[in-house]
């Protein structure tokens, strides 16, 4: 299990992103040496966990809950072989491209320790939307990634440092649920009646995810 590359975004103005000023830091390119990992902050405020990355709408994206994106090489393999064209890592706009680990089958909670320093936990998957479509350029891209149900996920920066491509990627954590990111994203997208199992995850779900796990059983019940 390793990282590919460690990718960045610059903001752009583009006629498909919906920030402020019309710019996205979507478009993410791998860097050459080590990048600065940190937990940025509180969602609103900061943007991303990563030195020298753009984050443009920070009411939805990036802070101490989504300070990373990561995405497994091994989907980018079969969406290249589903569109017919070439996903260069950072494709998707992840921070980090992996290969060899599952990342929309780990676990909410589960920690993974990349090069000698850095650990991240997981928190929650990817929601598809219009900027991501509009930087895909593909017909009905929001439906057919959700279709999919593997979105990638999210981490939360447990302990900063710096990363590089190349560097060991290593599960130092498993909790004891079940709740994986594909679930957790099927509970938010597809399959609202999934939302009382998220709470197994507890804490290290994303606060709003969690938020909105309880509201649903308060209201349904499980």
């Amino acid at each position: 299990m390793k990282l590919l590359s460690v990718n960045l975004g610059r903001a752009e103005a583009v006629p498909y992103a919906d920030a402020p000023g019309g710019v996205t830091g979507i478009d993410k390119r791998p860097m050459d040496g080590p990048v600065r990992v940190s937990a940025p902050g509180p969602k609103g405020l900061a943007g991303s966990g990563l030195a020298g990355d753009a984050v443009c709408k920070r009411e939805h994206h990036g802070g101490d809950d989504q300070a990373v994106y990561a995405m497994a090489r091994e989907d980018l393999d079969e969406w290249e072989r589903e569109l017919g064209r070439t996903l260069a890592d950072g494709a998707f706009g992840e921070n980090l491209t992996t290969r060899g680990l599952d990342v929309s089958g780990a676990l909410i909670g589960e920690r993974w320790r990349v090069g000698p320093e850095v650990v991240l936990e997981i928190t929650s998957g990817r929601i598809p939307c219009r900027t991501f479509q509009g930087h895909m350029d593909e017909k009905g891209w929001v439906k057919r990634f959700t279709q999919r149900g593997a979105p990638g996920a999210y981490l939360r920066v447990i302990v900063p440092g710096e990363i590089r491509a190349g560097d060991a990627v290593e599960i130092v954590h498993r909790p004891g649920h079940d709740v994986t990111v594909a679930l957790q994203f099927r509970a938010v997208t597809t399959e609202r009646t999934l939302l009382p199992r998220l709470l197994a995850a507890g804490e290290a779900l994303h606060p709003e995810l969690l938020r909105t796990a309880r509201e649903y059983q308060e209201k349904y019940g499980a």
